[in-house]
């Protein structure tokens, strides 16, 4: 989370998890730089994820502030965190027709469901779109559409002062999860990719991530993490060699979370292999997007061809 100060009043970026911690390490921070809560006017969410907008609704609440977010993210608010149901059977439906084993459908369809209690959903105040702006009088913001990991991801940039806010976009030291789901759109590592791009030509000298440590030189950091989602098509495309497969047996067949040192799917916790699972497909779509892999329909099954 991070505040922007200025004359119209701050700017609070992200909001953190909906719960009584997470609201004092809030209060507490803005106090050690003599902050006050009252005096955060907007609220911008940079994605919906619970982490990022579980507690914007109470911190408007208690000071008056509106919240703003991408058009996008604003229509899957209510699918997402209100009326669920039928995005849980989506889930549930893409899980099964991409090889997930019955006897894991209902562990991994739950595996999310915690999160929801940690989130007090309501629609923004401020609706913002790609190149929107946003004032403080000192700082001059502008929105920049970044989708990939949520389809209404933004990123925002201060030209003058060469920052850049990037939620969860770029981060220093990891990789961010772009995973096929409903709400995704039919290519989101292709979306993802060409948002990175869309930074290409930015005059940045410091990135302020929704994780991890600030940092510098964006363009070298982008060219990491394009180079792991290159790596891992390669090996997708290794596994393919030997015959048709579910988007569940490649992912079975993939190591995990390389920065703690490569993990094998089956000693993922149930959560990290649904995440795997639809990172897997994010990486199958952009493959055959890309006419390297072909895909067909078999016994209700959707099973991936190596085309070369």
């Amino acid at each position: 989370m991070y505040v922007v100060e200025g004359d119209k009043g701050n700017i609070l970026i992200d909001s953190g998890w909906d719960s009584p911690e997470s609201l004092w390490a809030l209060r507490e921070g803005l106090k050690a730089e003599h902050i006050k809560l009252q005096d955060i006017k907007t609220v911008v969410i940079t994605h919906i994820h619970p982490d990022h907008y579980g507690l914007a609704s109470k911190i408007k609440q208690l000071c008056g502030a509106r919240v703003a977010m991408h058009r996008v993210e604003a229509e899957l608010i209510n699918s997402r965190y209100k009326d669920f149901a039928e995005l849980l059977k989506e889930v549930e439906k893409e899980l099964k027709y991409n090889g997930t084993p019955q006897s894991e459908l209902l562990d991994f369809i739950n595996a999310s469901l915690w999160m929801n209690e940690f989130v007090t959903a309501e629609s923004p105040d401020i609706i913002l779109e790609d190149g929107d702006s946003l004032s403080t009088n000192s700082f001059e913001i502008e929105v920049i559409a970044t989708p990939g990991h949520s389809p209404g991801h933004i990123c925002l940039h201060e030209p003058k002062k060469r920052l850049l806010f990037s939620g969860d976009h770029v981060l220093y030291d990891t990789t961010s999860h772009i995973g096929f789901n409903p709400q995704s759109g039919d290519n989101p590592l292709g979306d993802y990719i060409s948002s990175l791009q869309k930074l290409e030509d930015l005059k940045i000298s410091f990135i302020l991530p929704g994780h991890g440590p600030i940092f510098n030189s964006l363009w070298l950091r982008v060219e990491k993490i394009l180079h792991h989602y290159e790596e891992r098509k390669r090996k997708i495309m290794h596994i393919l060699e030997d015959g048709l497969k579910t988007a569940y047996q490649i992912a079975q067949e993939s190591t995990w979370k390389p920065i703690q040192g490569g993990i094998a799917f089956s000693d993922l916790a149930c959560w990290d292999k649904r995440l795997a699972i639809m990172e897997t497909i994010a990486h199958l779509k952009l493959l055959v997007a890309e006419g390297k892999v072909g895909n067909i329909d078999m016994n209700g099954l959707s099973l991936y061809v190596s085309k070369e």
